[in-house]
């Protein structure tokens, strides 16, 4: 199985949730390949030479961050 590597480049950080350590969850607005930039929430490993890389994570377009914007409104 030939599987290529995303070329990611983060358009705009908008906000880090949580972090521990090495480890860091962030909202940021990232285009992959050139294509639209989407709205990305994903856990970041920062190493010991300071390159940072991705893991799991959740992409959502405008419209889907903007629905569970709605979601989330709901939460006490």
């Amino acid at each position: 199985m030939n599987v290529e590597k995303a070329n990611a480049e983060i358009k705009e950080k908008l906000g880090t949730i949580s972090a521990n350590g090495k480890y860091s969850k962030e909202l940021n607005i990232i285009s992959y390949n050139g294509a639209e930039p989407k709205y990305d929430l994903r856990s970041w490993t920062t190493e010991e030479d300071g390159t940072r890389k991705m893991q799991k994570g959740l992409t959502l377009t405008k419209e889907e961050a903007l629905k569970l914007k709605e979601f989330l409104a709901t939460i006490n």
